[in-house]
Protein backbone atom coordinates (compact mmCIF):
# COMPACT_ATOMS: atom_id res chain seq x y z
CA UNK A 1 0.00 0.00 0.00
CA UNK A 2 1.51 3.15 -0.72
CA UNK A 3 1.39 5.23 2.60
CA UNK A 4 2.67 8.82 0.46
CA UNK A 5 5.43 8.89 2.55
CA UNK A 6 3.17 9.83 5.54
CA UNK A 7 5.24 9.38 8.96
CA UNK A 8 3.64 7.46 11.62
CA UNK A 9 4.26 8.76 15.12
CA UNK A 10 1.51 7.41 17.31
CA UNK A 11 0.94 4.52 20.03
CA UNK A 12 4.30 4.33 20.91
CA UNK A 13 5.79 3.58 17.17
CA UNK A 14 8.95 5.00 16.21
CA UNK A 15 9.24 8.48 14.73
CA UNK A 16 9.73 8.44 11.22
CA UNK A 17 8.65 4.86 10.65
CA UNK A 18 6.03 5.12 7.98
CA UNK A 19 2.59 3.04 7.97
CA UNK A 20 3.88 0.39 5.33
CA UNK A 21 6.42 -0.62 7.89
CA UNK A 22 4.51 -1.38 10.92
CA UNK A 23 2.72 -4.56 10.20
CA UNK A 24 -0.57 -4.92 12.02
CA UNK A 25 -1.57 -7.61 14.46
CA UNK A 26 -4.57 -9.17 16.69
CA UNK A 27 -4.61 -11.10 19.95
CA UNK A 28 -7.49 -12.58 21.90
CA UNK A 29 -7.25 -12.80 25.72
CA UNK A 30 -9.93 -13.69 28.27
CA UNK A 31 -10.69 -13.06 32.02
CA UNK A 32 -13.43 -14.58 33.80
CA UNK A 33 -15.31 -11.72 33.37
CA UNK A 34 -14.52 -9.92 29.97
CA UNK A 35 -12.87 -10.47 26.79
CA UNK A 36 -10.47 -8.45 24.77
CA UNK A 37 -9.25 -7.87 21.39
CA UNK A 38 -6.00 -6.28 21.14
CA UNK A 39 -4.98 -4.17 17.69
CA UNK A 40 -1.71 -2.67 17.55
CA UNK A 41 -0.03 -1.01 13.92
CA UNK A 42 -1.58 -1.05 10.75
CA UNK A 43 -4.78 -3.12 10.89
CA UNK A 44 -6.73 -3.19 7.24
CA UNK A 45 -8.13 -5.96 4.91
CA UNK A 46 -4.86 -7.72 4.42
CA UNK A 47 -5.86 -9.38 8.42
CA UNK A 48 -9.68 -10.33 7.43
CA UNK A 49 -8.94 -13.71 8.10
CA UNK A 50 -7.41 -13.22 11.31
CA UNK A 51 -9.96 -10.57 12.49
CA UNK A 52 -13.11 -12.86 11.20
CA UNK A 53 -11.66 -16.09 13.37
CA UNK A 54 -11.22 -13.48 16.68
CA UNK A 55 -14.07 -11.91 16.17
CA UNK A 56 -15.91 -15.92 16.24
CA UNK A 57 -14.28 -16.58 19.15
CA UNK A 58 -14.83 -13.54 21.17
CA UNK A 59 -18.59 -14.37 20.26
CA UNK A 60 -18.39 -17.81 21.45
CA UNK A 61 -17.10 -16.64 24.92
CA UNK A 62 -20.60 -14.58 25.79
CA UNK A 63 -18.50 -12.22 27.84
CA UNK A 64 -18.52 -8.36 27.64
CA UNK A 65 -15.75 -7.11 24.86
CA UNK A 66 -13.04 -4.66 25.25
CA UNK A 67 -11.31 -3.63 22.09
CA UNK A 68 -7.64 -2.27 22.55
CA UNK A 69 -6.98 -0.08 19.55
CA UNK A 70 -4.82 2.90 21.00
CA UNK A 71 -1.46 1.37 19.49
CA UNK A 72 -3.06 1.25 15.91
CA UNK A 73 -1.23 3.71 13.37
CA UNK A 74 -4.20 2.85 10.62
CA UNK A 75 -7.73 0.97 10.17
CA UNK A 76 -9.49 0.54 7.32
CA UNK A 77 -13.08 -0.03 6.59
CA UNK A 78 -12.85 -3.81 6.39
CA UNK A 79 -12.12 -3.66 10.42
CA UNK A 80 -14.79 -1.09 11.30
CA UNK A 81 -17.19 -3.58 9.29
CA UNK A 82 -15.62 -6.46 11.26
CA UNK A 83 -16.31 -4.62 14.31
CA UNK A 84 -19.65 -3.42 13.57
CA UNK A 85 -20.71 -7.22 12.49
CA UNK A 86 -19.18 -7.79 16.32
CA UNK A 87 -21.62 -5.25 17.69
CA UNK A 88 -24.67 -7.01 16.34
CA UNK A 89 -23.95 -10.66 17.42
CA UNK A 90 -22.83 -9.74 21.15
CA UNK A 91 -25.38 -9.07 23.69
CA UNK A 92 -23.53 -6.31 25.29
CA UNK A 93 -22.31 -3.23 24.10
CA UNK A 94 -18.46 -2.89 22.62
CA UNK A 95 -16.16 -1.13 24.80
CA UNK A 96 -12.90 0.93 22.37
CA UNK A 97 -10.14 1.43 24.28
CA UNK A 98 -8.14 4.48 23.82
CA UNK A 99 -8.89 5.18 20.40
CA UNK A 100 -6.13 7.30 18.53
CA UNK A 101 -7.45 9.66 15.80
CA UNK A 102 -7.32 7.74 13.08
CA UNK A 103 -9.71 5.07 14.31
CA UNK A 104 -11.66 8.18 15.99
CA UNK A 105 -12.82 9.52 12.73
CA UNK A 106 -13.90 5.93 11.25
CA UNK A 107 -16.09 5.57 14.54
CA UNK A 108 -17.66 9.09 13.87
CA UNK A 109 -18.29 8.94 10.21
CA UNK A 110 -19.19 5.41 9.40
CA UNK A 111 -21.42 5.95 12.95
CA UNK A 112 -20.75 2.87 14.66
CA UNK A 113 -19.42 5.13 17.23
CA UNK A 114 -23.21 5.35 18.23
CA UNK A 115 -22.92 1.25 18.93
CA UNK A 116 -20.17 1.30 21.57
CA UNK A 117 -18.82 2.98 24.29
CA UNK A 118 -15.52 4.54 23.96
CA UNK A 119 -13.46 4.77 26.92
CA UNK A 120 -10.17 7.27 27.10
CA UNK A 121 -8.27 5.35 29.66
CA UNK A 122 -7.78 1.11 30.13
CA UNK A 123 -9.81 0.20 32.42
CA UNK A 124 -7.45 -2.93 33.02
CA UNK A 125 -8.42 -6.46 33.03
CA UNK A 126 -7.30 -9.07 35.42
CA UNK A 127 -6.24 -13.03 35.51
CA UNK A 128 -5.95 -12.70 31.10
CA UNK A 129 -5.32 -15.61 29.16
CA UNK A 130 -3.37 -15.43 26.56
CA UNK A 131 -4.95 -16.43 22.78
CA UNK A 132 -1.90 -16.17 20.33
CA UNK A 133 -3.37 -15.12 16.86
CA UNK A 134 -2.39 -17.49 13.73
CA UNK A 135 1.41 -16.39 13.50
CA UNK A 136 1.34 -17.47 17.91
CA UNK A 137 1.89 -13.69 18.54
CA UNK A 138 0.00 -12.74 22.15
CA UNK A 139 -0.83 -10.36 24.59
CA UNK A 140 -1.01 -10.20 28.21
CA UNK A 141 -0.97 -8.21 31.62
CA UNK A 142 0.76 -6.60 33.94
CA UNK A 143 0.41 -7.76 37.87
CA UNK A 144 -2.30 -5.12 38.40
CA UNK A 145 -4.61 -5.83 35.49
CA UNK A 146 -3.04 -3.24 32.90
CA UNK A 147 -2.37 -4.23 29.63
CA UNK A 148 0.93 -3.03 27.61
CA UNK A 149 1.38 -3.79 23.72
CA UNK A 150 4.37 -3.14 21.85
CA UNK A 151 2.64 -1.39 18.10
CA UNK A 152 6.10 -2.64 16.82
CA UNK A 153 5.65 -6.34 17.07
CA UNK A 154 3.04 -8.66 18.52
CA UNK A 155 1.74 -7.65 21.85
CA UNK A 156 3.90 -8.93 24.45
CA UNK A 157 3.82 -8.72 28.65
CA UNK A 158 5.13 -5.27 29.90
CA UNK A 159 7.84 -7.31 31.54
CA UNK A 160 9.40 -8.31 27.88
CA UNK A 161 8.04 -11.93 27.94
Amino acid sequence: MDDGGVKADHGGVKAGSTFSEVPGSAAVLTSATRARLVLAGEVDVSMNDELMEASSELEQTGLPIDVDVRHVTFMDSSVIAVLARLTHRVPSRLRIIEPPDVVRFLLDVTRIGELVEVVDADPGIADLEVTAGPDGAGAGSTPDGALSVDATAAPVLADGV
